[in-house]
């Protein structure tokens, strides 16, 4: 088969249509923006879709995506306030918001964004001291978040979040900061130590002190009762020394004997008692004290009664001395207190 000329002018048109269908027609997939230039000036930015431009006049200038995108901040040396040497690195997030402010007002948006925080990682950690710079990193990423995002505003690009990964001292550093730590709670352990020390003394004389108290009115009960005690006996020895009193008026002799009885047995059972050395003067005769024994047992039986009238028996004569060992002194025998009244001689 031949072909005319007319029908290469044909084929020849149809494959220029395609080709130009083919320039024109553009897609954008999801996530991305493009810019559209016309003759090298940007015109408008194209959205995700199927989108037509004027083939051969205009062209797509930057292919700019809007999704959030990590970039990797290098570790740098950062002198601090108290002149303390320390690396850090840091990762940032950032977002496109405007496609051509991001493409034409900044070359190399990365490179950028990165030397502009590493830049202010350097002047935010460096009017920082140590010690604060290690323990106060969300501060450290909100001043980093607010000065790198207002410097990125006019780019069109919105910096989400900022943040320190690591923060190294130098070894030496770390050593003295655990010799530090070390001391510190070494301190805290002697501080809450003497604090139990003089918790445990107050207790002990807080402990002290109510036991002399209980001991005290303990005392006072004691002698309060004691002295009750004293008191009810010292009743009793006046009723006692009344009802003799009332005897002796009243003649009765048997009474007076019990009373006086009574008195001399109790002062012997207490000098027996005494633990000291002692000389006990008993009566020179064993018929006293047989007497008084004997007179005793009377005045039971007079008290208590034995069922007959009582008989009181004559107490025993004294032997007699012969007449040349009397002396000349004419003596009185002594009256036993102790002896049953003698019946008068006739």
């Amino acid at each position: 088969m031949i072909l005319g000329g007319f029908d290469i002018v044909v084929i020849a048109a149809v494959i220029l249509i395609i080709l130009i269908l083919f320039a024109g027609i553009k897609t954008v997939p999801q996530g991305y923006r493009y810019t559209v230039e016309r003759f090298g000036r940007y015109t408008r930015t194209l959205d995700p879709g199927l989108n037509l431009i004027t083939p051969f006049i205009e062209r797509i200038g930057s292919r700019m995506s809007v999704m959030e995108q990590v970039l990797n901040i290098p570790t740098q040396e950062v002198i601090t306030k108290d002149n303390a040497s320390v690396s850090a690195d840091a990762v940032s997030f950032y977002q496109v918001l405007n496609p051509a402010q991001a493409a034409y007002q900044i070359s190399n948006l990365e490179n950028a964004i990165q030397n502009l925080t590493m830049t202010n990682i350097r002047s935010v950690m460096g009017s920082m001291d140590l010690d604060e710079l290690l323990s106060n990193r969300e501060v450290i990423n909100d001043r980093l978040l607010r000065v790198v995002d207002e410097a990125v505003g006019p780019w069109g690009i919105k910096v989400t979040r900022v943040e320190i990964k690591d923060i190294q001292p130098p070894a030496d550093l770390v050593q003295s900061m655990g010799r530090q730590m070390k001391a510190e709670r070494e301190k805290r352990a002697q501080i809450l130590e003497a604090e139990g020390s003089r918790n445990a003394q107050i207790l002990r004389a807080e402990g002290s002190k109510q036991a002399a108290v209980l001991e005290a009115e303990g005392r006072r009960e004691a002698a309060f009762r004691e002295a009750e005690a004293r008191e009810r006996l010292a009743e009793a020895e006046a009723k006692a020394t009344q009802f003799v009193s009332q005897a002796i008026a009243s003649g009765d002799v048997q009474a007076i004997n019990y009373f006086v009885a009574q008195k001399y047995t109790e002062a012997l059972i207490e000098i027996g008692k005494a633990p000291n050395s002692k000389i006990v003067l008993m009566p020179l005769e064993a018929s006293s004290i047989i007497g008084s024994l004997g007179g005793i047992g009377a005045i039971a039986k007079d008290v208590f009664g034995d069922g007959s009238t009582p008989v009181v028996q004559p107490r025993p004569p004294a032997p007699t001395r012969p007449a040349a060992q009397r002396p000349t002194t004419s003596t009185t025998p002594a009256i036993n207190p102790f002896d049953p009244p003698r019946e008068p001689r006739s």
